[in-house]
């Protein structure tokens, strides 16, 4: 398994279908697990894909639209049965907490936990969660109603310590966190022996950017510059272009055309509308604009 990895538990849009679950995913970092979205059929995805509910710490709503937030409060009330202590914090916009919080009180009394809110601006791009291992920045999207994206940026790794090297110049151990610092190390005859001796590069870090709901909006290219993998809507094809200009979705092309501009490593497309039987040709009209692009699938795991 990968140790920075995407799940995808849902990539439908607002109508059901029997072919797409609604939106929902989890990004796996180190078995810590975030959730972005979560509409209905997450926990059945969740229990399929053999994912644990009790790592799912952060749930990151992009809007208040039923699609992207209806799974949520039966989530809240199976975390509550499965005993959960620890808190739940609920990102999102202005409102999430009065949408759910007349249902906590209803139908989630006596939770064993805190479900705690963190109300998101969604018209800056700015830091809104930080751990020891990854920050999320919102993403200001252009949507019907208030609606943010996610960046998922993993933090600086530390430099790999060459243990032959360190073993031969006797490095004592409490001196390891300083030269992962960066640090020389110094012999007790006073031998300098420079830190790119001792270590070598870190792995670099990786990012993850989601982006729906939008209208095609080049706005957020700079905030997602570069990133390994970009996850962008692409609601309509270019055929059904006026629909997707009236309801303020992108078409495949519109973001594989996002994709290039930002030059991102990976483009994975999804909340299709109900009206595709075969999204197949919505991949060949994004590859076309940018040749690493894949389908979003439920049940999918893509490691970064």
């Amino acid at each position: 398994m990968a140790d920075f990895e995407l799940n995808i538990l849902g990539c439908g849009s607002a109508l059901p279908t029997t072919r797409h679950l609604a939106t929902s995913q989890i990004v796996n970092l180190r078995d810590k697990l975030y959730m972005v979205d979560c509409g209905e059929g997450a926990q059945v995805q969740i229990r399929r894909m053999r994912l644990k509910f009790s790592r799912i710490g952060h749930v990151f709503i992009s809007h208040l639209h039923g699609d992207h937030c209806f799974g949520l409060p039966g989530l809240i009330s199976t975390l509550g049965m499965l005993g959960r202590t620890g808190d739940l914090v609920v990102h999102g916009p202005n409102g999430i907490d009065r949408f759910l919080r007349p249902i906590l009180d209803l139908f989630c009394k006596g939770l064993p936990y805190e479900v705690r809110f963190n109300v998101i601006d969604t018209e800056r791009h700015e830091l809104v969660f930080e751990d020891r291992s990854l920050r999320v920045y919102s993403i200001p999207l252009r949507h019907r109603l208030p609606c943010c994206g996610y960046l998922f940026a993993e933090k600086e790794k530390e430099v790999h310590i060459v243990r032959e090297m360190t073993d031969f110049y006797q490095v004592p151990v409490r001196m390891m966190q300083a030269i992962k610092r960066g640090e020389d190390f110094v012999t007790p005859e006073g031998e300098v022996i420079p830190n790119a001796r001792l270590t070598r590069p870190a792995d670099p870090s990786r990012r993850y950017a989601y982006c729906s709901d939008t209208a095609f909006h080049p706005a957020i290219v700079p905030y997602i510059e570069g990133v390994d993998m970009l996850y962008h809507e692409a609601t309509f094809a270019e055929q059904d272009l006026p629909r997707a200009k009236e309801t303020f979705h992108s078409t495949a092309r519109q973001a594989a055309e996002i994709a290039r501009m930002a030059g991102v490593k990976r483009l994975i497309i999804g909340h299709y509308s109900a009206r595709y039987e075969d999204t197949e040709p919505l991949l060949q009209e994004a590859a076309a604009v940018f040749p690493e692009t894949s389908l979003a699938r439920e049940g999918m795991r893509i490691g970064l």
